[in-house]
């Protein structure tokens, strides 16, 4: 079977019924966030390696810190994530001593770092995200319009839901979409399998 050129990333697991959610629905990547005390989506080392054992090999995990020391990528690493989203800084020694592929994301305050990073050869790709990631908030599409595509991955996140995806991506073009908030229960945590279905079935009509 042909590998599915646009890709669709589920972000935000918290445990392992959710790991079986994407196997179902076949997506491509799946995010788990590290490290980040403020996000109330933040997961241990320990249920980050259950989630991963679960995800069906077709699935890349994903590891999303901000600003992570070494020592944290590096337990990524050892967890089995086969990449590092990174929002804020990338440290030197990340780059220079790491080896799973980074994903820098980006929000509308630093996006004039982007041919920085276009060079590195780490950087695998981008998420472009709004001001306040996992927020659930949109930001302005056209300031994407103008960047350089570089052949890496170019993915697109930000207050992204059934309603909204098709403009997305008509308007940007992505290589693939990236989304949360949006497909988790509204009263109370955890990911909606009802609304991981409709948005994959919306992304998947607009190709």
């Amino acid at each position: 079977m042909p590998e599915r050129k646009f890709k669709i990333k589920i972000c935000g697991l918290t445990d392992v019924a959710e790991a079986e959610y994407l196997n179902k629905n076949k997506v491509d990547f799946a995010g788990v966030i590290m490290f980040y005390e403020k996000s109330r989506r933040n997961t241990n080392v320990e249920t980050a390696e259950k989630i991963i054992k679960a995800l069906s090999d077709e699935i890349k995990s994903v590891a999303v810190m901000v600003s992570p020391t070494l020592e944290q990528v590096r337990l990524a690493e050892q967890a089995g994530f086969d990449y590092v989203q990174i929002h804020g800084e990338v440290s030197d020694d990340i780059i220079n001593e790491g080896y799973i592929p980074i994903l820098k994301a980006f929000n509308i305050d630093d996006m004039d770092k982007y041919e920085e990073y276009s060079i590195c050869p780490r950087i695998a790709g981008y998420v472009f995200d709004a001001h306040e990631p996992g927020s659930g908030k949109t930001f302005d599409w056209n300031l994407l319009k103008a960047m350089p595509r570089d052949g890496k991955l170019f993915m697109l996140a930000g207050g992204l839901n059934e309603s909204n995806v098709s403009a997305a991506i008509q308007a940007v073009k992505p290589d693939g979409v990236d989304v949360s908030s949006s497909v988790e229960y509204a009263d109370r945590t955890g990911k909606d399998l009802s609304k991981i279905e409709s948005f994959v079935a919306k992304v998947r009509s607009c190709q």
